[in-house]
């Protein structure tokens, strides 16, 4: 979520601060040029009123014109400015350089127009750094009672002009980087800060649904509705462990209770037998169904048990603990005509060995009761990257797509296997045991025919509250 909502947050800081910063650069260009425009008014309104005693009739040594032509000849040499005065007819009275002459086309002829009509030409076009070429000219009237009898132009190079704009332009660019390095380290600080949160109620979500029901969320941090939806999660978790508490002590209680009076009927059940014929079917028939719901009361209290306790995790060598398991089943499975077989290399994983010997001795139990004689059952140890896992493969009947999506559910058993030995429970406390030390079970087709069961347990010990994405965590 953080991956989205960030460059959101940047793309509009950053357009904030363009938004902001173009107009800035455009009023600094403007003002830089309007500085050097009201100087350049000044200076010709300067030589406009020294112009204004030179008579058009004079002679070329009049000392006025003389002294005018100094002075714009001096301006030429300090400024580089070239600078005229220009009678209406476009004659110059005066001109430095001495053979410039007034624009006949272009901005200089309009500010010349402008200033014949008694204008100053205040807002010649804006000049841009990259104008190299560019060149500003002003044009200022010279009027003699009442009348303009001349203009006075000058024409500016702007490479300073240019260059302030220019190094203002950097400022401005510097300033709105660092205002964006500054947005983009408080978007990092607002979206931890706001997220943080959310990503604790994920993975606490994530661990409630992988059966640690004991975890919660230290509501400390985040925005006042997320420390909310805290709290509100942590009374759901509370409202959820209570009721399957209540379920689990229910099934405890009721599997346990039921025994003494079942173990009474079963007692009752023999010694009735005891009074009817030798090999009669209806009391085979009750002793059978005794047994397998004593079975089904067993099965449940170990269900009820195994969700109950939490799981004792420590590194052990996977592979011994199976050829263990393998070398216990061997009786069986050759009293039955069935190959048992096994690769395990040595691998250690973390795991609680009660619960992987419960698990693999279910898988195991379950492979050689639907493989026929003259089959055989595989058992493999293979390691992963982050897991090991032990495949128990058989060759019996195997299951269909639509079995298979059902396998492991409690009570379910295959409707061509209803006359098997069985409560149905085992798959499921199988699943239970494995999936509190963070393993798990899994169900594929044996190829050309059977059933292919994987126990999964990690590599690495679960991570401790409080380390990484566990901070906020609490454990109840």
């Amino acid at each position: 979520m953080r991956t989205r909502l960030l460059p959101l947050l940047i793309v509009l800081m950053a357009g904030v601060l363009l938004a902001l910063g173009f107009p800035l650069a455009a009023s600094l260009a403007a003002a830089e040029q309007q500085r050097v425009v009201v100087d350049r008014l000044d200076d010709a309104a300067r030589f406009a009123a020294l112009a204004q005693f030179v008579s058009e009739t004079s002679p070329g040594t009049d000392e006025r014109r003389t002294t005018l032509r100094g002075e714009l000849a001096s301006y030429h040499d300090v400024y580089d400015i070239r600078t005229g005065i220009f009678y209406r007819d476009n004659r110059a009275m005066a001109a430095a350089p001495e053979d410039w002459v007034v624009p006949y086309d272009g901005e200089g002829r309009r500010a010349f127009n402008e200033s014949l009509l008694g204008r100053r030409s205040h807002d010649p076009p804006q000049v841009w750094p990259w104008q190299r070429d560019a060149r500003l000219i002003i044009a200022s009237p010279v009027v003699r009672d009442g009348d303009v009898v001349a203009v006075v132009v000058t024409d500016s190079p702007t490479g300073p002009l240019r260059s302030r704009i220019l190094r203002g332009w950097l400022l401005i660019f510097a300033g709105e980087a660092v205002a964006m390095l500054v947005a983009v380290g408080a978007a990092f600080r607002l979206t931890g800060w706001v997220l943080r949160p959310v990503r604790v109620l994920d993975a606490v979500t994530h661990d409630i649904a992988t059966g640690r029901m004991n975890s919660r969320v230290a509501a400390t941090g985040g925005p006042p509705e997320l420390r909310r939806l805290a709290c509100s999660f942590n009374e759901m978790a509370d409202n959820v462990e209570e009721a399957l508490e209540q379920q689990r002590a229910f099934v405890a209680d009721a599997s346990h209770q039921l025994r003494n009076p079942l173990a009474a009927l079963l007692l009752r059940i023999e010694l009735l037998a005891l009074e009817l014929p030798e090999g009669n079917e209806e009391i085979a028939s009750v002793r059978t169904e005794g047994r397998r719901l004593a079975q089904v009361l067993d099965d449940l209290l170990d269900l009820a048990l195994a969700e109950h306790t939490a799981a004792e995790l420590r590194l052990i060598d996977v592979g011994a603990l199976t050829a263990e398991r393998i070398a216990s089943w061997r009786p069986v499975a050759d009293d039955k005509g069935v190959a048992l077989t096994g690769e395990c290399g040595a691998v250690t994983a973390w795991a609680d060995p009660v619960a992987l010997s419960s698990a693999l001795d279910a898988v195991i139990d379950n492979a050689l009761k639907f493989t026929p004689p003259g089959e055989e059952v595989t058992v493999a140890v293979a390691p992963g990257r982050t897991d090991v896992s032990v495949v128990v493969a058989d060759h019996g009947p195997g299951l269909t797509d639509e079995e298979l999506s059902r396998v492991g559910d409690r009570f379910w058993r295959s409707g061509r296997h209803q006359n098997v030995k069985g409560s149905g429970l085992g798959l499921s406390i199988t699943r239970v045991l494995l999936t509190a030390g963070g393993g798990g079970l899994a169900f594929a087709p044996n190829a050309p025919h059977g059933l292919r069961v994987t126990v999964t347990v990690p590599r690495h010990p679960p991570a401790e509250a409080g380390d990484g994405e566990r901070q906020g965590f609490t454990e109840r």
